[in-house]
């Protein structure tokens, strides 16, 4: 393996992650800045507020893209093992 092929693994795992990752962060992300809007209307200072809605628009955000990020994942391994099976050429 030279450093080209390093580099497009290196690449695509990178890729894989962040599309993978996305559909859980975003949405909490936007909750986030929901809530904070919500504490800056109305002055309410509290801690657990951000904490637990984000958690939970997270989780249910993975729960309901776990069909895309298994697919995924499963096609990024095929593509990884193609790429040992045939030693990188």
């Amino acid at each position: 393996m030279n450093a080209t092929d390093a580099l497009d693994l290196s690449q695509l795992a990178l890729w894989t992650v962040i599309s993978l990752s996305a559909p859980a962060v975003v949405p909490a992300m936007f909750a986030g800045l929901a809530i904070a809007l919500f504490q800056a209307l109305t002055q309410i200072q509290e801690v657990t507020l951000t904490f637990v809605p984000k958690i939970l628009v997270a989780l249910f955000s993975l729960v309901l893209f776990s069909g895309f990020i298994g697919a995924s994942l499963v096609t990024f391994s095929e593509q990884v093992y193609d790429k040992v099976e045939n030693g990188f050429l």
